[in-house]
């Protein structure tokens, strides 16, 4: 009964990063939006504001060279 309690209350939070992202998000798409002259660049926008974050991470690691 005791083992139960302890994993009901154990708890691993990592709100920081999601928050990082959201906000990346949320700027990038409105970024991108707000400088599409077509339908389609709203499209592409769309879909490159949900992927900046990789190519950011990738290109800092490209330049620390690991």
């Amino acid at each position: 009964m005791e083992e139960e309690k302890e994993q009901k209350y154990h708890c691993k939070c990592n709100s920081i990063g999601g928050g990082f992202f959201g906000l990346g998000f949320l700027g990038a798409l409105i970024y991108y939006i707000q400088h599409a002259d077509t339908f389609w660049a709203g499209v592409l926008g769309i879909l490159k504001s949900l992927v900046w974050p990789v190519i950011l991470i990738y290109k800092i690691m490209e330049f620390l060279k690991f």
